[in-house]
């Protein structure tokens, strides 16, 4: 008997021949990459061909778990010796489906054309009529491109051609990723897929793909000047509603930023300038066309838009203040015109129709605001904190802007109702802008934010250690009050908070209060509630999201004492196992990390909204993921998510793995939803033989 290992391999055999310098015969041989005295699986054959880092090639294969062998050899088979990516057939899966019966799925090819590129094809077939072809190219070149681009073509049917109740259903689906840097200030970015609107339903591709309602596409050219800080943009983007089939599109946008200028300043401007230096402008212009298919009606809305922003920003003592002025102008090609009628019925209607004309809306606001920031420190006798910081910006402005609605601006049509009144329309409120805002705003706003710092030494024992900065909260509150309104001058009191603590918690959220009374049926009315008894404020709106993220320290080599590699591993192309050419469904994951012993991610999300306290509804959700080993052999996860206020949880899923030495057996269950069902695998570690598994499926909606 002789034994020799290649490249991780091991081989037994009578009689080992060696032919030339990579090239062996091997009489009644074995193979197999477990690596112990008795290995848990081998493949036998009587004939064996090895070409040292290339290929196995051997007639009437048995394959062995242990010494039980299976009853059915395959007669010929072609193994390759390589890891990594390499040419060659992928294996299919077989399973069943409920509605479409017995499959062979994820059979085709995958051709290794280079370095930088590969390809792929697979089928699905299924014993009730039904097939699905997928195509994947990927490509890249590091520090310059990437991408990949995929198509699928699926046919489903149900019942037989001659069945009353037949269907036929016809999906396919267009992918495109891309991110090239043309040159260091050039970039192009693609994100594009195009589907019908079944499509997702019928072939997940994963399991995130069961959350999704929407496809959308984007594009973006961006460039930028370096020296002048000047950027452009080219943007397309596309949204297409799953559920309504209804289109989104915006073809194209283009765009241009010129930043902050200073025309008065010279090159020998120091850093105490004078206050005419401090003036400065900017301006930005966007051409943006619109094509949304809502209910199988198309409507294309274009225009453009340009914006100068004027300010100085002078500073006296330890206040700055900064008058500034905006003006905005938009260009339109089209407007509404309202007409009222007497209907059949006796009431008022109103008709809007589209008039074809090129008109300008050019609004405009002036302001003047001011600002400062004073410091508070708070000694601590907690040891390893040295002091909390708390840091106050102030600010309060004033703004001014016309009401655009008056007959000499001529941005407001008025039509006459039933009853003889007066009635103003915006004759711009369908483009993609909008159009003049109406009502005259003299608005005081005053602003408060805050921000906690606390800082820490690294070691309280070494006095030579450096200090460590906390973020521990920044709260922002601001409330504005109108003196051209006739009534309700206050705003609401906004607030808006976060807190992160390094990558571990992180809460962040937004609330309003009015100061108003109200009354039923309206939000609103011009009393206090201090006016009324009933507090102070009032509030009408609360959201906030808690996450967190924890996790054990990776394992270390008992050996070196060194933190132990990730069990799976990603290739060049930035992808893990589960990307590689392997089944794909909404039961395929990253095979888990055993080398990590547990980890949790938590997130939870509220909203409340309450305009008045009859009127109130809630949003209230949890989300997360949960991974730990049971044992060093044993991993858990759970995924899901759970509507607190529907008392629903939403596409949870299961997963079991148990590593075997040289396999991996992984058990996924979906217990509810629309994809219950659970997918159970064991196959072989060696990527050279990852196709090598046992599979059983059950689900009642196909996953390709």
């Amino acid at each position: 008997m002789a034994d020799t290992e290649i490249e991780g391999a091991f081989y037994h055999g009578e009689k080992i021949k060696k032919v030339s310098k990579d090239t062996y015969f091997i009489e009644d041989g074995i193979y197999t990459t477990c690596d112990v005295d008795c290995p848990h699986y081998y493949i036998y054959s009587p004939e064996m061909k090895v070409i040292q880092e290339e290929q196995l090639a051997a007639e009437w294969i048995f394959l062995h778990f242990g010494e039980v062998p299976l009853p059915l050899p395959v007669p010929f088979a072609v193994l390759p010796l390589q890891s990594g990516r390499r040419s060659g057939l992928i294996a299919p899966v077989l399973g069943s489906d409920a509605t479409f019966g017995t499959y062979f799925g994820r059979f085709g090819y995958f051709w290794a054309i280079s370095d930088y590129m590969d390809w792929n094809v697979t089928a699905d077939y299924y014993t009730r009529g039904s097939f699905n072809l997928n195509s994947k190219f990927r490509y890249v070149k590091r520090y310059n491109f990437s991408g990949n681009i995929e198509g699928s073509y699926s046919d489903f049917s149900r019942g037989e051609s001659t069945d009353p109740d037949f269907s036929e259903e016809i999906d396919w689906r267009l992918r495109w990723f891309h991110n090239q840097t043309l040159t260091p200030t050039l970039r192009f970015d693609a994100n594009l897929e195009f589907a019908t609107k079944n499509y997702l339903n019928r072939n997940v591709a994963n399991f995130n793909d069961l959350l999704r309602n929407e496809i959308i596409s984007n594009a973006t050219l961006s460039k930028t000047w370096d020296e002048s800080g000047n950027s452009a943009t080219l943007n397309y983007s596309r949204r297409q509603v799953i559920q309504t089939n209804d289109i989104y599109e915006v073809l194209p946008s283009l765009s241009f930023r010129k930043a902050q200028s200073y025309p008065f300043r010279s090159e020998s401007s120091g850093q105490d300038k004078n206050w005419y230096e401090l003036f400065g402008y900017s301006y930005s212009g966007q051409f943006q066309n619109n094509r949304n298919k809502v209910d199988g009606d198309l409507k294309i809305r274009g225009g453009i838009k340009h914006n100068i922003n004027a300010d100085i920003s002078p500073k006296f003592g330890h206040f700055s203040f900064s008058p500034s002025f905006r003006y905005e102008e938009k260009w339109y090609n089209k407007q509404i015109e309202k007409k009222s009628f007497t209907s059949f019925t006796g009431s008022d209607s109103v008709v809007t129709s589209d008039v074809k004309k090129i008109d300008f809306v050019r609004t405009f606001s002036i302001g003047v605001g001011t600002s400062t920031k004073f410091y508070g420190m708070f000694g601590s006798i907690i040891p390893g904190i040295n002091a909390i910081r708390h840091t106050v910006t102030p600010s309060l402005s004033y703004s001014y802007r016309p009401d655009f609605s008056e007959s000499k601006w001529g941005y407001f049509g008025e039509y006459t109702s039933l009853d003889g009144s007066k009635v103003k329309y915006n004759k711009f409120e369908r483009e993609i802008f909008g159009g003049a805002t109406s009502g005259e705003q003299q608005n005081l706003n005053f602003s408060m934010g805050n921000n906690f710092e606390m800082k820490t030494i690294a070691d309280p024992t070494d006095t030579t250690s450096k200090e460590n900065k906390i973020q521990l909260l920044n709260l922002t509150a601001g409330m504005s009050y109108n003196f051209a309104a006739d009534s309700l001058n206050f705003s609401d009191l906004r607030l808006s908070y976060r807190t992160q603590i390094s990558d571990i918690f992180d809460l962040s959220g937004s609330s309003s209060f009015t100061p108003y009374d109200y009354a039923p049926g309206i939000t609103r009315i011009n009393k206090f509630l201090i006016d009324e008894g009933k507090g102070l404020l009032r509030l009408t709106n609360l959201n906030f999201s808690v996450t967190t993220r924890l996790s054990g320290d990776r394992l270390k080599s008992e050996e070196t004492g060194k933190e132990l590699p990730p069990t799976n591993e990603i290739d060049e192309f930035g992808l893990g196992s589960a990307d590689r050419n392997v089944y794909q469904g909404i039961y395929t994951d990253h095979d888990p990390d055993f080398n990590i012993p547990w980890d949790i991610a938590l997130t939870y999300n509220y909203n409340l909204s309450r305009p008045t306290p009859e009127l109130e509804s809630k949003f209230s959700n949890l989300s997360g993921s949960l991974n730990f080993n049971l044992t060093p052999k044993w991993k858990f996860s759970v995924t899901g998510s759970y509507d607190i206020e529907n008392d629903e949880f939403a596409a949870p899923q299961i997963r079991i793995s148990r590593d075997l030495h040289c396999w991996i057996m992984n058990f996924t269950w979906n217990p509810i939803g629309t994809y219950t069902g659970f997918r159970f695998e064991v196959r072989v570690k060696a990527p050279q033989l990852k196709d090598l598994k046992i599979t059983k499926q059950d689900q009642f909606y196909n996953t390709r």
